[in-house]
Formats: structure tokens, C-alpha cells, sequence
């Protein structure tokens, strides 16, 4: 008999949840389709130029990289939009932490002329800017919900703890890639700890999930990217900025669709809630954390004080209309390149 995966238990173990999940939550799933009969088709045509201005921001994060550093011509918003929009799509198909992403990406800017190495390193900025830009908009967010006497404090306990960890992610990346020897000892330690753990879980059919020397080249690889961002900083001013007006975008899109449903909301709890749903996104192995990233941002909605109905009637609605342009637009323009193109090397989709 065929022993199953560590992602294969994890997938399993993830959709049992949902499923007790949605089974508890079944009467106000039922309110939820009502509100949706409500909704402002005016209002939420908004998302529009919302979602247009969010992948806009994305593709931006990695081009002004490529312009600053003059390796790569003029290219045109469309390009840039549908770009993302892509690499949207292949996270999406392929949940992987974002490295099916990088692979796709690498591919679609070698056809532009940009090598691959210069392009790895176009998206390092790009995470390291986003990641930045997100911790910065918490900060403000936790001020703002410290200030609002009327949130409850378990949001500004929690929010100040997603901080904090984030915060500390920063200095621990740095404390850990400033030494090469200690890079090392952090991989064995890593290696060992998780491969000791899945054999316990999995009885023993699955004796190994992490390679030390696929980890040592891939944190020697993410050094390399640090490194040389050290040596320039300046070149994570734009990203940066654009990094901003992209989380800005993103939280712009659930304030509208809360908006439409007759349930306006303040942005700083969406924000919080949103950075614990992608940390949720990014563990599971659903597509786009399907499943875990609505619960978390429903379970945070509510305790900030909004019903259970309308915070599931907007998150539903949202992330529904966020996956139907992801999967529905981004198969089409993926299909468009691959047929120019060629299928890409280790293509899966």
C-alpha cells in the first residue's frame, strides 16, 4: 500500500477542519446567503479598478527594481498587470510558499531579457518590500485599534503580537544571515528537528521531508539576495512604497465588498485580520489557504465586533470574487503565454 505524503496528511487534516469548521458555523452560513441577496451591484463595481490597481502595484514592486537597475526597457501597465495577475494564478494552482511562484516568474521575465539570477533576486526585493510594508500598515493599525476604546482588547492583544513576531522575524533574518557558520548550524538544526517530528507524527512512514543540503543552498542563495540588498539599500525605496499602496489595494478590496453588503467596516481590524490570514495561507497547503484564511479573518471580524453573518457574508463574497478573476482570467493568460512561449521548463499546470 502506497504511504502518503507529509502534504497529503497535512491537505487531509486541513479539510477535516473546514469541515467541522463550516458544520459549526451552519446557521450563520445560512444568514450569510441571505445578506449576499442584498448586495449593492453599484458599490461593488468598485473592486474593479481596486483589483486592477492591486496587481498594478504587484507587477511594480518587481519592475521598479528591473528599471532602477536598468535591466529591463520600458514595459507597458498591461503587461505589468497581467504579469501578476499570472503569478497569482500559478501560486494559486500550485500552493508551494510562493516558490511555484518564483520558478514561473523566472521563466516569464527570462522572456523578457532578464536573466535568472537578476530576476530571483527582482522578487527577494519584492517579498522583503511587501514584508516590510505590511509590518509598517500593522504598526499603524495597532495604534489606531489601541486609541478606538470601543475594539475589543483580544484584537489589540493579538495585533500586537503579530507585530511583535513580525518584528522579530526581521532581526532574526538578519541576526542569522549576517554569518555563514551560523546559516549552517541553523539548517542542520532545522533539518534535524523537522525530520525527527514528521517521523513521529507519520508512525514512521515518512522518514524524511527536508534535505540539509537543499536547505544550506537555499538559505545560501536568500544570503546572496541579502547581501546585495545591504550593499544598496536604496533600491527598496520604491518597492517599498508600492509595497504600501499594494497592501492598501488588498484591504480596499474586503472594505468595499463590506460596503456593498450594507456592513461598512474599520479598516485597521480588516488589516490585522488580513495579516493573520496570510500567515495562515502561507502554512496550509490548500489553494490560496482556501479554507484556513476565511476562518481566520471571519474568527478575528468577530471578535473586533462585527455578527458572524455579515463577516462571513464579506469575507465569502470577497475571497469567492478574488479566485474567480485568479483561476477564471489568470488560466486565460497563462494558456496565452504558454502557447507564445512554449510550455515552461518543470511546467505542472
Amino acid at each position: 500500500m502506497k504511504r502518503l505524503s507529509v502534504r497529503a496528511w497535512v491537505s487531509i487534516v486541513t479539510f477535516i477542519l473546514i469541515g467541522v469548521i463550516l458544520f459549526f458555523a451552519r446557521h450563520e452560513l445560512q444568514q450569510a446567503w441571505h445578506l449576499m441577496s442584498t448586495v449593492d451591484i453599484w458599490i461593488l463595481l468598485l473592486l474593479v479598478p481596486a483589483i486592477l490597481a492591486g496587481y498594478l502595484a504587484t507587477g511594480e514592486m518587481v519592475f521598479s527594481y528591473l528599471r532602477m537597475k536598468n535591466l529591463i526597457s520600458h514595459i507597458s501597465l498591461w503587461t505589468q498587470m497581467r504579469i501578476s495577475l499570472e503569478l497569482n494564478f500559478v501560486n494559486h494552482v500550485l500552493p508551494s510558499g510562493g516558490v511555484s511562484g518564483i520558478s514561473y516568474m523566472n521563466w516569464r521575465l527570462g522572456k523578457l531579457g532578464v536573466r535568472t539570477g537578476k530576476a530571483t533576486m527582482a522578487q527577494g526585493v519584492r517579498y522583503v518590500a511587501g514584508f516590510a510594508a505590511l509590518v509598517a500598515l500593522l504598526v499603524v493599525a495597532v495604534i489606531v485599534v489601541t486609541i478606538d476604546g470601543t475594539v475589543n482588547r483580544w484584537i489589540i492583544l493579538m495585533s500586537s503580537t503579530l507585530v511583535s513576531l513580525m518584528i522579530a522575524a526581521v532581526v532574526g533574518c538578519v541576526f542569522l544571515f549576517s554569518n555563514v557558520e551560523r546559516m549552517h548550524k541553523v539548517a542542520n538544526f532545522i533539518s534535524r528537528k523537522v525530520n525527527s517530528l514528521v517521523r513521529r507524527v507519520t508512525f514512521g512512514r515518512v522518514e524524511r521531508v527536508v534535505k540539509r543540503t537543499a536547505l544550506v543552498t537555499f538559505l545560501e542563495d536568500i544570503q546572496d539576495d541579502y547581501r546585495a540588498i545591504m550593499r544598496d539599500k536604496k533600491i527598496l525605496w520604491q518597492p517599498f512604497l508600492w509595497g504600501l499602496f499594494f497592501t492598501v489595494t488588498e484591504i480596499a478590496i474586503f472594505w468595499i465588498v463590506f460596503w456593498a453588503l450594507g456592513s461598512p467596516v474599520n479598516p485597521a481590524p480588516i488589516l490585522i485580520a488580513y495579516g493573520l490570514a496570510s500567515l495562515a495561507a502561507f502554512v496550509v497547503v490548500t489553494p490560496g489557504g482556501a479554507g484556513a484564511y476565511e476562518a481566520v479573518m471571519v474568527f478575528v471580524l468577530a471578535i473586533a465586533g462585527m455578527g458572524k453573518s455579515e463577516a462571513i457574508a464579506g469575507i465569502i463574497l470577497t475571497r469567492a470574487i478574488i479566485l474567480l478573476v485568479t483561476i477564471l482570467f489568470g488560466w486565460l493568460l497563462y494558456q496565452q503565454v504558454v502557447i507564445k512561449y512554449g510550455k515552461r521548463p518543470n511546467a505542472t499546470v
